[in-house]
């Protein structure tokens, strides 16, 4: 899909927070009505804006999920990284990573250590897996990941866009049955 010019996204991480802060009543209440769409709509509904935002986003001008928010590393992304690195996977624990509090690896610091200041990433095609699929706004079953995107829209202001589109698509600005609009 190629972009629009009328529709190119640009990034502005400051008017993007200000943006987050004053919608997010709003996007929580979108999100727990959006609960209720059919899944099979919601994706069909979901995906073609995706496309059409991502064609007009250039993510090196924001880097924001690098810079501000860490990624799962999986025993397998822990495997490929090291093998490209030249490490151990135990040095590429010990030097990068920690436990969560869930158990997970995650990377010990902010910004990502990978991320240089043109904002590439010195990794990129050894990424982790939830880098390659980051905002996740493309994958199957949204249903069951929605809190995970209304997350993101407070880190990606692509997927916020996507978010707003989506909102407008769906007509969900009518109020709900206590009289509340989203």
């Amino acid at each position: 899909m190629r972009c629009k010019d009328t529709i190119r996204i640009t990034v502005d991480l400051e008017r993007h927070k200000e943006q987050v802060r004053l919608k997010r009543k709003e996007n929580i209440t979108f999100f727990k009505r959006l609960k209720k769409t059919n899944p099979q709509k919601l994706d069909a509904l979901i995906h073609p804006l995706h496309e059409e935002v991502f064609a007009c986003t250039d993510c090196l001008k924001c880097a924001n999920c690098c810079k501000t928010t860490s990624p799962l590393f999986s025993g397998k992304d822990i495997k490929r990284i090291s093998k490209y690195l030249r490490l151990s996977p135990q040095e590429l624990e010990d030097t990068y990573l920690k436990r969560d509090s869930d158990e997970y690896f995650v990377l010990k610091k902010s910004p990502c250590v990978f991320l240089g200041d043109d904002n590439y990433c010195s990794i990129y095609s050894v990424r982790p897996k939830a880098c390659q699929e980051f905002p996740h706004t493309n994958r199957r079953r949204q249903h069951q990941i929605l809190d995970l995107t209304r997350a993101n829209t407070e880190v990606c202001p692509a997927a916020f866009e996507i978010v707003d589109k989506l909102k407008k698509k769906l007509n969900l600005n009518k109020p709900d049955k206590s009289g509340n609009k989203y």
